[in-house]
């Protein structure tokens, strides 16, 4: 009861001092790179499920500087409800290409032994498995950009793996038996806005 109390009585002072970064007056959380939605939720000692009602989220992806409500009086307007499906591009066709190169591509599945179905963004792809998200080398695409891959379509660079080194990518896709299909090949990747 005592940590709930103090919880509550911080969460007071620095929203009226404006002191955490993390908070606005309005009671909204601006997204940080790394973030998920269950460390907001833990943070904010609420649940992954009420954090996407009152934003509106259709999947757990979320974005470096994505403005996200925080609390049951969060507004669920129809611009914070676009604004994550215009990032999550599994069914974009944006065609602003930024840059374009040909990579080794392979593919991987949510049920691998050892996996937990959860990327490094935070995408559960358990869950969703409908979108389209590839696993990267950051240090050649930076998480959270959209990619159009040659043969598979639109996609969020959602995921590393441990061997995804270089100029590498990893396609999710969601049975063994279609990833096993996928084998390894040579594709075009377009960067796109």
């Amino acid at each position: 009861m005592k940590n709930i109390l103090l919880t509550l009585i911080l969460t007071i002072v620095l929203l009226i001092s404006g002191a955490n970064e993390g908070f606005a007056s309005s009671a909204t959380y601006k997204v940080k790179k790394g973030d998920t939605l269950y460390k907001i939720s833990q943070m904010h000692n609420t649940t992954v499920a009420k954090l996407k009602s009152w934003n509106n989220l259709k999947s757990d992806l979320i974005f470096p500087n994505q403005k996200l409500s925080i609390g049951s009086n969060a507004k669920k307007s129809k611009e914070a409800a676009d604004k994550p499906a215009s990032k999550a591009v599994s069914r974009s066709t944006s065609t602003n290409a930024v840059k374009e190169f040909t990579v080794s591509a392979t593919a991987y599945t949510a049920y691998c032994n050892g996996c937990s179905g959860i990327t490094k963004t935070g995408i559960n792809l358990r869950k969703n498995s409908d979108l389209k998200v590839i696993a990267v080398d950051p240090n050649v695409i930076k998480l959270g950009t959209k990619v159009h891959v040659e043969g598979y379509g639109y996609a969020i660079a959602g995921d590393t793996g441990g061997a995804i080194k270089g100029n590498k990518i990893d396609v999710f896709i969601p049975t063994k038996s279609e990833a096993y299909k996928w084998g390894r090949k040579n594709v075009k990747i377009t960067i796109v806005e």
